[in-house]
């Protein structure tokens, strides 16, 4: 939970910068937000992960063109920005690369049939793609005002990844109780570690 209060910091920073000032201040406030995050990981020595690094680049770049500009629609590029570059990863992996970065993400807690795998990636290449295009068009269809926006990527956003996420876990709950019922993966232990019956080696990231 703190670490993801932590990561939702310089989100919760600019949906208040917002209501108290304007867009302009909020984008100010993020990137200052984000760069405070990176620095404090860095002086404590914590992991700084890739997730970390896409986003302050994606927010220093756009929110700086914000800025300088003098432009909102930078800042309203960028939560699409950023869910087509995690969608572009996960599908540039497995087309380019043949990983499945799903996979090495879960792989030592969850133990399912490689297409099983396949499936769980393209499903979050289609969420990222389609969450992208669906802040494009609050953003800039004219049926939403930029407060509807801002509420919009602070919590919709969020509730449509909550929503996805638990129907997600439903669905692998299902095949991961298959994989448990075939010959040799009868002890859930063994299920759950990834030590019974052979898999598919892991691939680096």
């Amino acid at each position: 939970m703190k670490k993801f209060l932590f990561d939702l910091f310089p989100l919760i920073l600019f949906f208040v910068a917002f209501k108290f000032s304007d867009i302009f201040t909020a984008t100010a406030v993020a990137i200052v937000a984000g760069i405070a995050q990176f620095v404090w990981l860095k002086a404590t020595g914590k992991a700084i992960e890739a997730t970390h690094w896409i986003n302050l680049s994606v927010i220093v770049v756009f929110g700086g063109a914000t800025l300088l500009f003098h432009n909102d629609a930078f800042i309203k590029w960028k939560p699409t920005v950023l869910y087509w570059i995690f969608a572009a990863i996960l599908l540039g992996g497995k087309l380019l690369f043949g990983r499945n970065l799903m996979q090495k993400l879960m792989g030592s807690k969850v133990a399912m049939p490689a297409p099983i795998w396949d499936k769980l990636n393209y499903s979050w290449v289609a969420f990222f793609a389609a969450s992208g295009a669906l802040n494009l068009y609050v953003a800039f269809s004219g049926h939403f005002t930029e407060a509807q926006w801002v509420n919009f990527k602070v919590f919709g956003l969020m509730a449509l990844l909550l929503v996805f996420v638990i129907l997600q876990s439903l669905w692998l709950g299902k095949h991961m109780k298959e994989e448990a019922e075939q010959p040799g993966l009868a002890e859930p232990g063994l299920a759950r570690s990834g030590l019974a019956g052979p898999r598919e080696p892991k691939e680096g990231a």
